[in-house]
């Protein structure tokens, strides 16, 4: 591998002095990411919560959590703890109104259920002067990670293309609550996608997005979209993301692809793909400065080793990021509550996109 791709940076730093956990909320997200990745970095877990006692006392057997609180209440009096709330969209605003002021807290995407309740969430965390993040852990995975740091190093020169595909099957069916939800796949997925575009592109001018059901998931109010961020010339960035596919693992896809005037990446999202166990995720980098003086016919790819995944490390990713932030180690909390208002404004755009629809064609009569 050429010595400008040997050290690409792929983990974020942990904490000097980490800060226990309390987590609230004990349903798939956290049985299958926040605690295999706490566990991974050796980040204890002092209590867990959820409404399903059951629930919380079986995953706090498993991982070795010594206390199972019965309310939220009794959880928040636990001194010295980062909070992570774990919680669907409607739960947020109420937990974070228990919390002590002052307190350190991780929430879980997306940030409320509406703009407005966005606004809210984020005056709360003002007005209770809370060190508030929001789980954006896509920017913290191994494979973004190092693809920031080869963009920061000028590898892939100025970016020109940012393209999102997705035909993939997702068990919709392990989250029952996004039948209650009146928008799905933006919120609860590409969202995603759009925090990440936006710390490597800034804000958009505008957003065109569509998003449709599937009969195949008949309680679900979309299951499929096309969104075109518009930013100005000559940045192209689009995301075409098909949950439905049911052909044969031969035929899907999950891969996001960055080109630049001087190299590209491609990232296989191999987490999509038999979703949650998944399969290897990959990423690939070429770049002019590989082949200087070989000409376009010698422009090869590398391959270039991941040293973990997005679930669990992405998890780290964040949850260190904000416990380095509170502690002075960190300069910058990157996935702050606002800057997540900025995310959620485009999950709003996207869905006044959709219900607006496009510009119709003009239809012409001829004469004959």
């Amino acid at each position: 591998m050429d010595a400008a791709l040997d050290h690409l940076q792929q983990r974020w730093p942990l904490p000097a002095k980490p800060r226990p956990i309390a987590i609230i909320g004990a349903g798939a997200i956290v049985r299958d990411a926040h605690l295999p990745a706490y566990r991974k970095a050796g980040l204890e877990v002092a209590a867990i919560h959820d409404r399903d006692l059951g629930k919380a006392r079986d995953l706090a057997a498993q991982y070795g959590i010594a206390r199972v609180c019965e309310s939220i209440a009794e959880l928040a009096a636990i001194p010295g703890v980062v909070f992570d709330l774990a919680l669907v969209p409607e739960a947020a605003l109420m937990a974070l109104e228990q919390l002590p002021e002052g307190a350190t807290v991780l929430i879980q995407k997306p940030l409320g259920r509406t703009l407005a309740e966005t606004r809210q969430i984020v005056e709360l965390c003002h007005r209770r002067q809370l060190i508030a993040a929001v789980n954006f852990q896509l920017r913290f995975t191994p494979m973004m990670l190092a693809v920031r740091d080869a963009l920061a190093r000028g590898l892939l020169g100025e970016l020109l293309d940012v393209e999102v595909r997705l035909a993939c099957r997702t068990s919709w069916h392990l989250w029952p609550f996004m039948s209650d939800l009146e928008q799905v796949e933006v919120p609860m997925h590409s969202i995603h996608y759009l925090d990440l575009i936006r710390s490597l592109l800034g804000e958009p001018r505008s957003v065109m997005s569509r998003s449709v059901p599937h009969p195949a998931h008949p309680t679900l109010r979309d299951a499929r979209t096309s969104t075109i961020l518009d930013f100005e010339a000559p940045v192209r960035c689009c995301l075409s993301l098909n949950h439905t596919y049911q052909f044969g693992p031969e035929g899907e896809a999950a891969t996001l692809r960055i080109e630049g005037t001087r190299g590209a990446v491609e990232v296989k999202l191999g987490l999509l793909l038999n979703y949650p166990n998944g399969e290897p995720e990959t990423l690939r980098l070429a770049t002019l400065g590989l082949s200087e003086g070989l000409g376009a016919a010698a422009f090869n790819w590398t391959d270039i080793p991941l040293e973990g995944r997005w679930f669990p490390d992405g998890f780290i990713g964040t949850m260190s990021n904000l416990q380095r932030f509170a502690a002075g180690e960190d300069p910058v909390l990157h996935t702050a509550v606002d800057d997540a208002l900025h995310t959620m404004e485009l999950v709003d755009a996207c869905a006044r996109s959709s219900a607006q629809g496009g510009i119709r064609p003009s239809r012409s009569e001829l004469q004959a």
